[in-house]
């Protein structure tokens, strides 16, 4: 059904931390060095430094060496599997829902006729 199934288990695995989906949302729209990322959290660089290594592998960030720094950016591509599995699985929902709504409406109208 999708493109490739563990990918997306890691990126839904990777994203059920909430410090790395605000990690995401700090390099969604801005490359960041390790230590900028780091500098926006409560934790050591260290647990920072592992997070990022868990959304990369995930496939959900890339990581560019600038000379001695390692920058960071979201990869919209990283998350095209979650898109598509959560797209399906909206229309899966709708289209349940249709047909509930469409089975009601027709007993309804069985109803008022007898």
């Amino acid at each position: 059904m999708f493109e490739d199934e563990s990918e997306t288990d890691d990126a839904f695995r990777a994203l059920a931390e909430p410090r790395r989906r605000a990690i995401l949302r700090l390099v969604a729209t801005d490359e960041l060095a390790a230590g900028e990322i780091a500098a926006a959290f409560d934790v050591t660089r260290t647990a920072i430094s592992q997070h990022l290594t868990v959304l990369r592998e995930a496939g959900l960030v890339s990581e560019r060496r600038a000379g001695t720094r390692r920058m960071y950016r979201a990869r919209p591509e990283g998350l095209a599997g979650l898109r598509e599995f959560l797209d399906a699985m909206w229309s899966d929902a709708l289209d349940v829902g249709r047909r509930l709504v469409e089975a009601e409406a027709a007993g309804e109208e069985r109803t008022d006729v007898a």
